[in-house]
């Protein structure tokens, strides 16, 4: 028998890749299949925010006639560079950035009601978007989830004020209301893709935890989710600090002085962004997401004892190691710490032997993301089912460096795409960490519990619980939190007790 050659044995082997034709209510699309999914990409959700769109909220999309190429991700948003992006986006970006993408069963129909997830990026606001590899939602889609991701805008195109938009509010948070026009279009036509828009998860992560803390505070976004999962999204005003309206008008200025409002909108796109990235974000003339009254009412914390949250079940947590360590000088880390300074250090370096690379990484964690994220829970337990988790698990290389699993170390392992990740490469020992993670985000999505057959259980929390579920390297628990001490300590010092 004579043997096939290389090339037509690689071709039989590899995934057919065809065509498939979903009609949305602004035209056809025409995406791509591989093997048991499909996807669709750069589908407009909102008209480009360029020209007189620019600081206004999201427009209508204009109606297209025939078949609209989704093969490919459309630009992300307008963006400086930021090279040690764990996720790196993967297109030029660009001002004209308001695209979402859909993967979903190849087999999927339309009307066939299966869950939907919806991905916000993080990126602190000014970085990111819905290209990087490790957010592909393939293997959500192998799992019978449909998948959608979005860009939003960022920087000062995203989150501006200025006194000549006085008329029209001053301006505001329009990378949020970017997020919100992309769930009313999943609303409106994700059961064209098979699924069902009852059933709706949102999640993200850091910016993208953050902006899940918009969304279910929002009266803008009520009814268009069923449930949410807030990962590494803070939850006190304290640590991440928001402008007002007024405030925010106060620091554009600082960056366009005296222009007036046409001024602003014809200024060129390369100079609203500047160099502004995660590593320029503290420079003047840019506030961030602001307390408007309409899309931020106020810090979760203090929203949510108010009630005024969404009541969907609600998964929250964040990483071991979710510090940003901005300051290592241990002295000036302990100096912080005013009056408490030796009760820190008896918590956070009893025997003097951590580097300040461990110390800053363990206060900051623990300040902005790990307590905060269990007072949230605590609170919201008191009206609607809420599951805390802790993900412990990173590379043995990452987490002798780092002290456990950085900021956004989670997210390969909740989506399934570690082979896909920019670095450390990865090895045998993550697979496990992945499916196991993955499951319980899928299970939440599909009936609104993380709990399924064969997975270690997870217990909603409680008013006053003082356990976590940890996800590492041993698999998953709920165990008595070995954080308690320094989260004690730490919701003190953000209380004023």
């Amino acid at each position: 028998m004579r043997s096939l050659p290389l090339i037509a044995i690689l071709a039989a082997s590899a995934a057919p890749v065809s065509a498939q034709v979903v009609r949305t209510e602004s035209g056809a699309v025409r995406g791509t299949t591989s093997g048991t999914v499909s996807a669709f990409k750069g589908i407009p959700y909102a008209a480009p925010p360029v020209g007189d769109n620019r600081w206004r909220a999201p427009q209508p999309v204009v109606h297209w006639t025939g078949e609209r190429d989704a093969a490919d991700y459309a630009s992300d948003c307008s963006q400086a560079p930021f090279p040690p992006d764990a996720a790196p986006i993967r297109t030029k970006t660009s001002e004209d950035c308001l695209y979402l993408n859909v993967w979903r069963p190849a087999t999927a129909k339309s009307g066939a009601k299966l869950p939907v997830m919806l991905w916000v990026h993080g990126g602190g606001f000014v970085n990111g978007g819905s290209s990087p590899a490790v957010y592909s939602g393939e293997n959500f889609a192998r799992d019978g989830v449909i998948l959608v991701s979005l860009n939003y805008r960022l920087g000062r195109f995203g989150f501006f004020a200025h006194p000549a938009l006085e008329a029209e509010g001053y301006g505001g948070n329009f990378g949020f209301l970017d997020q919100i026009a992309a769930l009313k279009w999943v609303q409106r036509n994700i059961a064209a893709f098979g699924g069902d828009p009852a059933n709706v998860t949102i999640f993200g992560e850091s910016a993208g935890g953050m902006s899940m803390h918009m969304l279910l505070q929002t009266p803008m976004a009520r009814g268009l989710f069923a449930r949410a999962i807030i990962e590494s999204g803070g939850g006190r005003e304290r640590a991440l600090p928001m402008p007002s309206i007024a405030q925010g008008a106060q620091i554009g200025a600082t960056f366009a002085p005296g222009l007036t409002a046409a001024q602003l909108r014809a200024l060129p796109a390369e100079k609203i962004t500047g160099d502004l990235s995660l590593m320029t974000m503290a420079q003047p003339g840019y506030g961030g997401p602001m307390t408007d009254g309409k899309t931020i009412l106020g810090g979760p914390v203090n929203v949510i004892a108010a009630g005024h949250y969404a009541h969907v079940p609600i998964m929250i947590g964040a990483n071991s190691a979710d510090g940003f360590p901005f300051v290592t000088d241990k002295d000036k880390i302990w100096a912080a710490y005013g009056d408490k300074a030796d009760a820190a250090r008896a918590l956070y370096d009893p025997d003097s032997k951590a580097s300040g690379l461990l110390i800053a990484t363990a206060t900051s964690a623990d300040r902005m993301m790990i307590e905060p994220a269990r007072a949230a829970a605590r609170l919201l337990a008191a009206s609607q089912p809420v599951w805390l988790y802790r993900f412990a698990y990173a590379v043995p290389s990452v987490a002798e460096a780092m002290g456990g699993a950085p900021h956004a170390s989670e997210i390969p392992y909740v989506f399934d795409t570690v082979e896909q990740r920019h670095e450390p490469a990865p090895i045998a020992a993550e697979k496990p960490v992945a499916t196991l993670t993955h499951r319980y985000w899928v299970n939440f999505a599909r009936t609104g519990s993380p709990n399924g057959a064969g997975l270690p259980e997870w217990r909603q929390a409680t008013t006053d619980d003082r356990t976590v579920q940890i996800i590492d390297a041993n698999g998953a628990r709920q165990v008595t939190d070995p954080l308690s001490e320094r989260l004690d300590f730490t919701e003190k010092r953000a209380t004023g007790q």
